[in-house]
């Protein structure tokens, strides 16, 4: 039995806060997270060795932060970011039995604060216009704490400053937990309000419209008694020196980066809903620095098909927000087109490419069979399941190619061009015996594939020989489907991204999506700026196959290529 008791359960349930992050994303909207600071070099070179060997002391950006806000510094308390204040706000006032009272959803380590204090939490739906009436009704004799995050993470919704008075006045002496870190993005401004009403705790950071998230400062500004309540609930020097110095630095420049800042995303804003508006993907009324979309059954492909672009989303697990996608604003225009036209590549892509084998031909009794028996006359016996190992390495779009890698594996160093009449001879046959091309077929029926090239035009990128590639589209009649057909001799093999691009420029487009089998497809799409989409090649280990594409960064893997019509649809 474990020693953790009680307080070792609660910490048990609540998984840790994680950012969704991949190695390749360089444009980030899944924090948040504000401009970066300009010009901040030289705060950081004024610091003395002393000021970094001594504790240190918040009692200066207090009261910097009270002439902000014209009231006294013993009402300010500086904290590591805006959730150590949430945090200690739950230690001093939340207690086993008692409740915290939120809307939902909402912030989710607010939550996670309550119960690790011992607290239970009461949750109101919060989806349009704020439930007034509702809410009032979940004060109870246990409520301890009141919570209210406007505008609202993650939907963006903001409360009225009517609203915000009714329900400090019927929490009556409970406090009231007012979280306004995204407070300069929204129209209408409630700081003033709160600061008003004795009992509310306003909570502000300079990780968002301030720029310096990695900082880690933010405070909270309540009534001398509350402060003092949730001062003694936290460690004695809770923010590094460099980072006092910083955040100083910032209030002491004023207000007019952050004004342009701000000015920037809320533009931006509405540009984003009015985007997606017309991708068919409907968002909340935002007053933040982000926006949530509803995407439906769509949430998974286009999250995946975002980060396989290089841009990354937010996606929750949380009950009623699976289907939802929170998107940072960037204030740049730069960035912005680029949300954008990711966004339209994922959602509604100008051409469709493919690759040719595994994917419209069933190669696994001519292809793949062709690379075993090749791999057999040089002496060298392998499994099928062991010859997917060796494609879902990389660099095996070249069967030729591949073949040799493997022969070299096993000190086997045959000529390339004894390797490439063998496999042709087995493949092509010779002398009047039929080769193993004779047994392919077509994946996808030709009617499919003419409905697909009426809706957008197709292309395909293969690493066959052009001879062999025509020879194929040739039998099965679907030559004329293709308006542009990229080959072994017009580009490096994939898994560079030339042949993509190739394709891409021949059909004129600049939005497309890629179907293949291989991790090498995966990797040259995303690198060509294509979405890409992976299937399970005939033959292949679905459960192998699938996790080797989801990991190379497809946005879907199919079960089959006909089931794309179900993405298009």
């Amino acid at each position: 039995m474990s020693g953790l008791g009680e307080c070792g359960a609660v910490a048990a349930a609540s998984n840790p806060y994680r950012q969704q992050r991949g190695e390749g994303d360089d444009l980030r909207l899944d924090a948040n997270e504000g401009p970066v600071p300009a010009e901040l070099g030289g705060v950081l070179a004024s610091i003395s060795g002393r000021a970094l060997c001594r504790y240190p002391q918040v009692g200066e950006l207090e009261g910097l932060l009270a002439e902000r806000f014209d009231v006294d510094p013993a009402r300010v308390v500086v904290t590591a970011g805006a959730s150590d204040a949430l945090d200690r706000t739950c230690r001093a006032f939340l207690s086993a039995g008692s409740e915290l009272l939120v809307p939902t959803p909402t912030f989710g380590m607010l939550r996670r604060y309550a119960e690790l204090a011992g607290a239970r939490v009461r949750e109101v739906e919060w989806w349009d216009e704020f439930p007034l009436d509702a809410f009032l009704e979940g004060l109870l004799p246990v409520t301890r704490l009141v919570g209210l995050i406007s505008p609202n993470n993650p939907t963006g919704l903001s409360l009225r400053a009517e609203t915000l008075r009714r329900v400090a006045a019927a929490a009556q002496e409970r406090p009231v937990l007012f979280d306004y870190v995204y407070g300069d993005f929204a129209d209408e401004e409630l700081g003033s309000v709160a600061l008003e009403l004795t009992n509310v705790l306003l909570y502000g950071t300079f990780s968002k419209a301030w720029g310096l998230a990695g900082c880690r400062v933010g405070y909270v500004v309540a009534g001398e008694d509350a402060a003092s309540a949730v001062r003694a609930a936290g460690g004695a020097y809770p923010v590094a020196s460099p980072s006092l110095a910083l955040a100083a630095a910032q209030l002491e420049r004023g207000r007019e980066g952050v004004s342009r800042y701000v000015t920037a995303v809320r533009r931006n804003r509405a540009r984003l809903s009015k985007a997606l508006e017309g991708l068919g993907i409907a968002s909340l009324p935002s007053q933040a620095n982000f926006v949530l979309a509803d995407c439906g059954s769509a949430t998974d492909r286009l999250w995946r098909g975002m980060a396989a672009l290089g841009v990354r989303v937010r996606r929750f697990d949380e009950s009623g927000l699976e289907n939802r996608l929170r998107i940072s604003v960037p204030a740049s225009d730069t960035e912005f087109d680029r949300l954008e036209d990711a966004l339209a590549t994922c959602l509604a892509p100008d051409a469709l490419l493919f690759d040719l084998d595994g994917v419209l031909a069933d190669v696994e009794n001519s292809y793949r069979r062709c690379v075993l028996e090749t791999l057999a006359s040089f002496g060298v016996r392998l499994r099928r399941d062991e010859l997917q190992r060796e494609v879902a390495a990389g660099e095996a779009s070249n069967d030729w190619d591949l073949v040799a890698r493997i022969l070299g594996q096993r000190n086997q160093d045959i000529p390339r061009e004894e390797i490439v009449a063998t496999f042709q001879r087995i493949y092509l046959g010779s002398a009047g015996e039929g080769g193993l091309n004779r047994n392919e077929r077509l994946l996808v029926s030709a009617r499919r594939l003419r409905s697909w090239a009426g809706r957008c035009p197709l292309g395909l990128v293969t690493g066959r020989p052009r001879a062999e590639a025509k020879a194929f589209l040739e039998r099965f009649h679907i030559e004329d489907l293709f308006a542009v057909t990229v080959t072994m001799e017009d580009a490096a093999a994939k898994p560079d991204p030339a042949p993509m691009a190739l394709a891409m420029r021949g059909l004129g487009v600049e939005r497309a999506w890629m179907v293949g089998d291989t991790v090498d497809d995966i990797a040259a799409a995303r690198a060509a700026g294509v979405m890409p989409l992976g299937v399970v090649a005939p033959g292949d280990d679905k459960t192998a196959a699938s996790s080797a594409l989801t990991s190379a960064g497809a946005a879907c893997v199919l079960d089959a290529t006909r089931d794309l019509e179900g993405l298009l649809s």
